[in-house]
C-alpha cells in the first residue's frame, strides 16, 4: 500500500483565469453549509492533477483579512485532509475535476464544523461525478 501524504501543492491550486472563468460559466453548483460548492468536471489533458480548486470568502461579509484568512485556512486544511477520498473516485474514471469553495454564512465556524461540511461536500463530488 503505498503511503499518502497530506500535502497541498502549488499545482492543485486553480489559479488560470481561463479555467476559472470556465468554472463560473458552465459549472454546476451545491450548498453543504457554510460552503457553497460549484464543480466542473474535466477532461482536459494540461491539468496536472486530478482535482483543481480555489477558496473565496467575501470581503462583504467580513471586512477584516485576519477573519477571510481564518475561514481559507480552515477550508485548505478540511480539503487536504479529505482530498484522496475524491482522487480516488477520479482516477478510477480517469477524470479531472475544478472545484470552488464558496463561503456563504455570515459568522465564523469552528474547524470542526468546516471538517463535517467538506466531508459531506466531497461525498456529494463523488456522486455527482459518477
Amino acid at each position: 500500500m503505498t503511503e499518502r501524504r497530506h500535502t497541498l501543492s502549488k499545482e492543485e491550486r486553480l489559479s488560470w483565469k481561463r479555467h476559472i472563468d470556465r468554472l463560473f460559466t458552465e459549472g454546476r453548483s451545491f450548498v453543504a453549509f457554510p460552503l457553497r460548492v460549484v464543480y466542473l468536471l474535466s477532461n482536459e489533458e494540461g491539468m496536472p492533477v486530478r482535482a483543481s480548486f480555489l477558496v473565496s470568502v467575501p470581503k462583504k461579509r467580513f471586512k477584516r483579512a485576519v477573519k477571510r484568512n481564518r475561514i481559507k485556512r480552515q477550508v485548505r486544511e478540511a480539503y487536504r485532509m479529505h482530498k484522496y477520498d475524491l482522487w480516488e473516485s477520479l482516477e478510477a474514471k480517469d477524470k479531472r475535476m475544478l472545484i470552488a469553495f464558496l463561503y456563504v454564512d455570515n459568522e465564523l465556524h469552528s474547524s470542526v464544523t468546516m471538517e463535517k461540511a467538506m466531508t459531506k461536500a466531497i461525498r456529494i463530488l463523488r456522486e455527482k461525478e459518477a
